[in-house]
């Protein structure tokens, strides 16, 4: 059984929860007003992501309970292998838009008449209907496995989640894994990879894109490439060196505390994909600041005079002859 440390684990988990969580709900009402108003093939694939963050986000409370727990899952058993499902799924829910994203980026700067005169809505909603199914049917065995038992005896304890498994569970995961590996993680890497890099290497030579709209351009490319490989680099390498060895690794679990981290990593992508999102959060940020500005002035107000300031009474006592008339 791997053994999750409970402080490391919980204060990733909270972390991701408490960064990503409002930050993609302000990036899903962004989305979805653009895509509602005018709907375009990156605005779609981006509200895509969102969805797939927050899903993320919503199902990670049972994982933090499961370690608060030290790794038993004292929940209803059904909602193990769900949980499981919906983790797994959209971890690699994100190397899939992500790659799509890249692709489109490139597609507009490489051939820009081409794609702009067959660029169209409906194009990337079937992309994302399909990118969901394949995403679905691929991580469908991490529901499956937990009540695969084809020997009848054995079966892993109904206390552990997604954990202990039987050699004749081994058998079908491992290989399932390194599949997920080369088709969900690899090949999404590869594209992304080309894509991002011919992109740069496009805008370098146009003379007439700016030196801030280059940087921006720059951000987003290593910031996709980086979420790739720091997040999900080593929980797929995981995947290799287990069919290698025919056991699960025991730093398995540090590896998906890196895929955790995707959830507050892509508002980033957002902030350099989308003006309407840089905006947003510069309005939130101006709301936020102003209104800490008016409570440091009521603090202030408050400490001065011994009491809640109220215009045109003065906080200070009165002297007795005045009180008296």
């Amino acid at each position: 059984m791997q053994d999750c440390e409970t402080g490391l684990c919980l204060s990733v988990y909270i972390i991701t929860f408490i960064t990503g969580f409002p930050c993609n709900i302000l990036a899903f009402y962004t989305f979805c007003c653009k895509v509602w108003k005018k709907p375009v093939p990156i605005d779609i694939l981006l509200l895509n992501l969102t969805i797939s963050d927050l899903l993320f986000l919503i199902f990670l409370p049972f994982k933090m309970q499961e370690v608060a727990n030290g790794m038993v899952w004292n929940m209803p058993y059904f909602l193990c292998p769900l949980s499981g499902f919906i983790f797994y799924m959209t971890i690699y829910n994100s190397t899939f838009f992500l790659t799509a994203v890249g692709v489109e980026r490139y597609l507009g700067v490489a051939f820009p008449i081409q794609h702009s005169l067959r660029r169209r809505p409906v194009y990337a909603v079937v992309a994302s209907i399909f990118l969901w199914m394949l995403s679905i049917l691929h991580l469908s065995i991490v529901y499956i496995m937990p009540y695969y038992n084809p020997t009848g005896t054995g079966s892993p304890p109904r206390n552990v989640c997604y954990e202990e498994f039987t050699d004749a569970q081994l058998q079908v995961l491992l290989p399932v894994r390194l599949e997920l590996c080369v088709v969900l993680f690899f090949i999404p890497l590869v594209i992304c990879a080309f894509c991002y890099i011919s992109f740069i290497c496009i805008l370098m030579r146009l003379p007439n894109i700016g030196r801030r709209r280059r940087l921006r351009a720059i951000g987003l490319a290593l910031g996709t490439l980086l979420v790739f490989a720091l997040c999900f680099g080593p929980y797929n390498i995981s995947h290799i060196v287990g069919f290698i060895t025919k056991k699960s690794p025991g730093w398995r679990d540090k590896a998906l505390l890196l895929s955790t981290f995707n959830a507050c990593l892509d508002p980033l992508i957002f902030y350099l994909s989308s003006a309407a999102v840089r905006s947003n959060l510069s309005t939130v940020g101006s709301a936020i600041l102003s209104r800490l500005k008016q409570w440091n002035c009521a603090g202030i107000c408050w400490t001065l005079g011994k009491g809640p300031f109220v215009m045109g009474k003065s906080p200070l006592p009165k002297p007795p002859e005045l009180n008296a008339l």
